[in-house]
């Protein structure tokens, strides 16, 4: 009866399973891949927009417009979603009374993590779900900024 105890172990952490953990975890990371593909969404047709139109603007002071506003869109909307982590933690009561919950979904969502603050045991899946969430989100945004890098440099036409 022992070993079938502790065979089971592994699915279990206190009285929250790693099934719980990975549902609400999944949740969370659903939610956020959502908010993410709306904003890139609405960023990448903006772009498209933008690049079809005539501006009196110069070309320097148009591409520094979109790269700020871009950056400026990318940073709130990773900062949303660290929010709905933070929620997500106070939710299932991942993390000790009086934790800063934004600072430790940062953390986490950035892999930063300090490691002063801990999810509570039962919970400790959670913090590494964020993260994976995070570097997913980010590396996006990163694609998204490069893509968009690429395409405004505009490249001599081939002759011939």
């Amino acid at each position: 009866m022992e070993s079938a105890a502790a065979d089971s172990m592994w699915i279990s952490t206190m009285n929250v399973s790693m099934l719980d953990q990975v549902a609400v975890g999944s949740g969370a990371s659903l939610v956020n891949l959502v908010v993410h593909a709306i904003l890139v969404g609405a960023i990448a047709a903006t772009l498209r927009d933008l690049a079809d139109t005539d501006t009196s603007f110069p070309g320097f002071v148009q591409y520094t417009l979109v790269i700020v506003a871009t950056g400026t869109l990318l940073v709130i909307g990773h900062f949303g979603e660290c929010v709905i982590w933070a929620y997500t933690y106070k939710w299932v009561g991942a993390v000790p009374e009086n934790t800063d919950l934004i600072y430790f979904a940062f953390g986490n969502y950035t892999t930063l993590g300090y490691g002063d603050v801990v999810p509570v045991p039962e919970w400790h899946l959670l913090g590494p779900m964020t993260a994976l969430n995070g570097v997913m989100l980010i590396g996006w945004s990163t694609a998204l900024v490069y893509d968009m890098l690429h395409r405004s440099v505009r490249t001599p036409k081939q002759q011939g």
